[in-house]
């Protein structure tokens, strides 16, 4: 086996690095997958088990919840037990509470495993993505972050197509149950193969920065899940999760600035690469999860499609996503291509995509009315997330580099709950308002409605149609909505430095950068 340092003394060659790669890209599809494929069944979840709409919503908000808690703490947690032995146990500890989640009996039980899910499924994306940064000389560093976008980016559009399938085909508990196997392979590669670049240390516990970022975090991801369905600020529980999220993360930040060993090393955003990349990889996470959350919704409350057929669909863009993803990762890293530019195109490929699905926003579209769509959208994506990593890994010292890419993976995840969050909110008062306006104008004035009166048909069918209708439109402004902002977020490339073909490894500053 031939192992040798280039910079990292993780970095590995041959089988060697073939083995770490197929478990890291396991691990992440794992993460990635569950995002979304749960989605899909959670109707059929809530008939079975006899659970309420809120609490089937809970399957989804409990494990966000924890697992965006978990995020940040990841750099820490390598630190203290190692990155190896961190991974290997959180791999473990998502395999089995899924295989619990599959086993459970009632909705209490199933909510309860899928937070513990969140607790261990967390870190293994920016874990993951840091690993690959190391197992490959920096030289390469396109090609692992191509390997592992692979996993982050196209597992949560695989996730619908795969949960209906599941779903309409087997049971529910199968989308939990898929898990088990790659996840148990993905384990044991990590636990027998994976080296350490940082034996474990003694790092204190940052108590009150754990605690403060518990709250605000986890009050913030509350208030973001719940929100729309307690009518927001007139609910006195949102109205108290919002005041305890604004004064926790004030707490957390100013605490943390002042910690000698913080449990989230925020002067990481010093460099400037680190913040913008997050900001940039909020947009990905709202675009992204604001497509798959709208899509589904649409195609099966409106258009009639099953699970399986609406999956399908955004299958279609997860293929465009991975034929953009290699070449836009081999331009890139080998300076070819400046990310910026990658980046600027892949945004207004994004926003083109949404302004064509909201334009082929009918009541009566077909299944390859939305080709098109989906193509200029996966094209788009498949150009973003790489270059992000390539710019902001690049641009630190090695020993940031866990730490960096626990920004940006929890900027991706808020990205995507905060877009959520708002889409729903825009659904429902769009469709109000547009219900409100389409049934002024069915009075008897109209022609139109006169001729259906005129053939006897009840008035209750004729509610449906404007009904039908008023949601049509207001799924079309949410495109709309997802169009404009990716296309005004875009100029935050400007902000980001061209990455160097680092030939070389960075020599870190040890001085200037704290381990925390």
């Amino acid at each position: 086996m031939d192992r040798r340092d280039l910079g990292s003394n993780v970095v590995e060659f041959g089988s060697a690095r073939v083995v770490i790669v197929i478990g890291v890209m396991l691990a992440t599809l794992l993460q990635t997958l569950d995002t979304t494929i749960v989605n899909v069944a959670l109707p059929t979840i809530q008939g079975n088990l006899g659970a309420t709409i809120d609490e089937g919503a809970w399957v989804v908000t409990g494990y966000i919840i924890s697992a965006v808690i978990v995020i940040p703490l990841t750099p820490w947690l390598q630190l203290r037990f190692g990155r190896r032995q961190y991974y290997a146990t959180a791999i473990f500890g998502f395999t089995i509470a899924s295989a619990l989640c599959g086993l459970s009996h009632s909705i209490g039980e199933l909510i309860f495993w899928r937070l513990v899910q969140g607790l261990f499924g967390g870190g293994l994306l920016a874990t993951g993505q840091a690993t690959l940064r190391d197992t490959f000389p920096i030289s390469q560093l396109g090609a692992s972050q191509a390997l592992f976008s692979l996993g982050a980016i196209v597992g949560p559009s695989v996730g619908p197509y795969l949960g209906g399938v599941l779903t309409d085909n087997v049971s529910w508990n199968w989308v939990f149950f898929i898990n088990v196997i790659p996840g148990t392979l993905a384990g044991m590669i990590v636990l027998m193969r994976l080296r350490n670049p940082n034996e474990p240390t003694k790092a204190p516990i940052d108590l009150p920065g754990l605690v403060l970022l518990a709250i605000g975090l986890g009050s913030l991801q509350y208030v973001l899940g719940q929100g729309e369905r307690n009518e927001w600020f007139d609910s006195s529980a949102i109205r108290l999760f919002t005041t305890t999220a604004v004064i926790g993360l004030g707490a957390f930040v100013a605490w943390e600035l002042r910690a000698k060993v913080p449990i989230v090393d925020l002067r990481t955003l010093r460099f400037r690469p680190v913040w913008a990349g997050s900001m940039l990889a909020f947009t990905v996470g709202a675009s992204l999860y604001g497509a798959i959350v709208l899509m589904p919704q649409y195609t099966q409350s409106v258009l009639g499609f099953t699970a399986t057929l609406t999956g399908e669909l955004i299958f279609m863009r997860a293929i465009c996503i991975a034929i953009a993803t290699i070449p836009v990762a081999a331009l890139v890293g080998r300076g070819k291509l400046d990310a910026r530019v990658s980046l600027g195109l892949g945004f207004l490929l994004v926003s083109l995509s949404n302004y064509l699905q909201a334009v082929d926003t009918t009541a009566v579209s077909g299944f390859w009315t939305f080709l098109l769509p989906q193509i200029t959208g996966g094209l788009g994506l498949g150009m973003l997330f790489v270059p992000i990593s390539i710019a902001v890994l690049s641009s630190v010292p090695q020993q940031v580099a866990p730490k960096a890419v626990s920004f940006t993976s929890l900027s991706v995840q808020l990205g995507g709950s905060i877009s959520t969050a708002y889409l729903v909110t825009l659904l429902d008062r769009r469709s109000a308002a547009h219900l409100s306006d389409l049934a002024g104008t069915a009075t008897l004035n109209n022609p139109a409605v006169r001729e259906f009166l005129m053939h006897h048909l009840p008035l209750a069918e004729l509610f449906g149609i404007i009904n039908r209708q008023a949601t049509t439109l207001a799924f079309a402004d949410a495109s709309f909505f997802l169009a404009a902002l990716s296309l005004v977020l875009a100029p935050l490339v400007i902000f980001l430095r061209r990455p160097k073909r680092a030939a070389q490894p960075f020599a870190p500053n040890v001085a200037a950068v704290e381990v925390a």
